[in-house]
């Protein structure tokens, strides 16, 4: 049960509340994702079955303990030492995303917003990290993998490498076009990842 307040919280805070924020700040909507069958709107259709196959099986373990065997758990590794370290991962990782959202501020987005004019942040974690939100993603996602090892956990970390990388690079491609030498200067300065 606590694991699935836990995700509840999560999302919560790191998408609702930091959009709801950002919103009536400045009135933009930082879900930007399109409904069209380009890459960037089936990256958002991909972003958001992963959110429901992570609640799901977060949702199984915490209320249906009989139905946890369905998700093909990896017994060998449900050891309490590697739980410790996950829900380490996972309180990390909230605290990382918060943050680098923080240092976002009022260009946060959701996607790429090709129709609000944002700044390129590079200072806070953006220092350390070109990506530091999707880096805390997948610290949770291999912090959920830790705390319940099964199939679907590790299906969701297969899943979310390829979907971020995917949209890493299409937001490498639109920053490049909107900041141009100033990106490319930060990108020889900073790497993707850490």
């Amino acid at each position: 049960m606590f694991l699935f307040t836990y995700f509840l919280l999560y999302f919560l805070l790191v998408f609702v509340v930091r959009s709801v924020l950002l919103w009536k700040k400045t009135g933009i909507n930082p879900l930007t994702f399109n409904k069209t069958d380009d890459a960037h709107g089936f990256n958002g259709k991909v972003f958001t079955v992963i959110s429901i196959i992570e609640l799901l099986v977060v949702g199984i373990y915490a209320f249906q303990p009989d139905w946890y065997q369905y998700l093909l758990p990896f017994w060998y590794l449900e050891n309490p030492i590697l739980q410790k370290i996950g829900w380490g991962l996972l309180i990390l990782s909230l605290v990382v995303v918060w943050i680098a959202q923080t240092h976002m501020a009022n260009s946060w987005r959701i996607g790429i917003d090709e129709s609000n004019k944002a700044e390129l942040v590079t200072h806070g974690l953006f220092s350390v990290s070109r990506n530091p939100i999707f880096l805390g993603i997948m610290i949770a996602n291999i912090g959920l993998f830790m705390v319940i090892p099964n199939a679907f956990t590790l299906l969701i970390i297969s899943l979310s490498t390829i979907s971020i990388n995917t949209q890493i690079r299409l937001e490498e491609v639109f920053l490049k076009q909107e900041f141009g030498k100033d990106y490319e200067a930060y990108s020889q300065k900073v790497r993707r990842w850490i």
